[in-house]
């Protein structure tokens, strides 16, 4: 379904409902002219590009799940539906990944995320969030029983955490988000024996593994801001830990901004350009996206930050995104910085790519309704 553009909000719910998605966005979130927005055309053939050719695409695991929530961020910026989330949810029975010997590994969680979006902005339907929230009240039990050492890898940040705040701010329940405080702290301050998160820098390391040593993985502190920004957008302002996380993601912000590469993207490992070096779009994107949200939000000065999101979306769009809509330069699955080639390519960078442009979009006057 392609439209020549959208002209408010009855033409987005007839589309999304064409779609089988059930109830539409807002309007505000989707009232994006797609046919003057360059922004919103690139994902749009990001987006295309990985449906139709991308692996693996059934599965209900973090690649994928990053993928969808990118992609339900495409619905909601463009009104134009490639009619693949829904189902992917409904075939996977919205269920998450298990594992009896690591119940509540925070990979396995990921999926809750877009089931989250699909329940929120499309298709309010109870079943949806189901075991997402059996997994979010088991888990949380745990942690009140001194079980707080699950996240102990920076990824874990973005596969699980999202998901806390919102089911805890859904439900009214300040146990989840008190969990959730705990979880964070531990990855924060424990994890690795000082925790992941390098003080002095304002960057975090990957794992116990890279604790002291000066690597900073692109990718990983890429979910790292990912995460704190869709706690951020959720949590509310009496929340006791939000100061924290605000605090963390500003440093965060501040630090990227210096390290950006002058081409726009950010290298593999932040801080040693001469480690893999070249372009690294998975990390770039996850970086994109919590900068321009952090702009949109006016958490960050937009005059300070804007140049670092254009330098990041130019070469994402232009270099990353190539002309068949294959975003490249994704760092393949690992748990350290590593050369990317300008055809690698996977679920979570597109998905990446997406929310991106979303925010972007947002930051661009041509992307604004009329």
């Amino acid at each position: 379904m392609r439209f020549p553009g959208i002209r408010g909000f009855a033409l987005l719910t007839a589309a999304v409902l064409g779609a089988g998605l059930g109830a539409a966005p807002s309007a505000t979130a989707a009232e994006n002219p797609a046919a003057t927005c360059s922004v919103a055309q690139q994902m749009i053939t990001a987006g295309d590009y990985w449906v139709a050719n991308g692996t693996n695409l059934a599965a209900n695991d973090w690649q994928n799940a990053t993928f969808h929530v990118g992609n339900l961020a495409l619905v909601r910026t463009t009104g134009v539906s490639n009619h693949k989330t829904l189902p992917w949810a409904e075939a996977n029975r919205y269920l998450l990944q298990t594992d009896p010997k690591t119940p509540y590994f925070p990979d396995f969680e990921a999926a809750g995320e877009a089931y989250l979006d699909l329940y929120t902005y499309f298709h309010p339907d109870p079943p949806i969030l189901a075991d997402l929230r059996k997994r979010v009240d088991d888990e949380v039990a745990t942690v009140q029983q001194g079980k707080t050492s699950y996240w102990n890898y920076v990824d874990a940040l973005n596969m699980a955490m999202p998901s806390f705040a919102r089911i805890g701010v859904l439900d009214n329940n300040a146990a989840d988000l008190a969990a959730m405080a705990k979880l964070f702290r531990y990855t924060e301050k424990q994890a690795g024996g000082h925790g992941l998160f390098n003080e002095l820098t304002g960057l975090w390391y990957r794992d116990a593994h890279y604790v002291g040593t000066g690597t900073f993985w692109s990718r990983g502190n890429g979910w790292a801001i990912s995460a704190l920004a869709k706690v951020l957008q959720v949590l509310p302002a009496s929340d006791p830990s939000r100061a924290e996380y605000l605090r963390v993601f500003k440093k965060m912000a501040s630090t990227l901004r210096l390290v950006q590469r002058p081409d726009g993207f950010w290298n593999s490992s932040l801080l040693n350009p001469f480690d893999h070096a070249g372009p690294e779009s998975s990390g770039t994107a996850m970086f994109t996206y919590g900068i321009a949200w952090g702009i949109n939000a006016g958490i960050l000065d937009a005059a300070r930050y804007q140049p670092t999101v254009t330098k990041a979306w130019n070469a994402l769009s232009t270099k990353a995104l190539q002309p068949s809509g294959l975003v490249g330069y994704v760092q393949p699955v690992g748990g350290s910085p590593a050369t990317a080639k300008k055809t690698d390519t996977a679920a979570y960078g597109v998905g990446a790519f997406l929310l991106a442009g979303q925010q972007v979009a947002k930051l661009t006057p041509a992307c604004q309704p009329a």
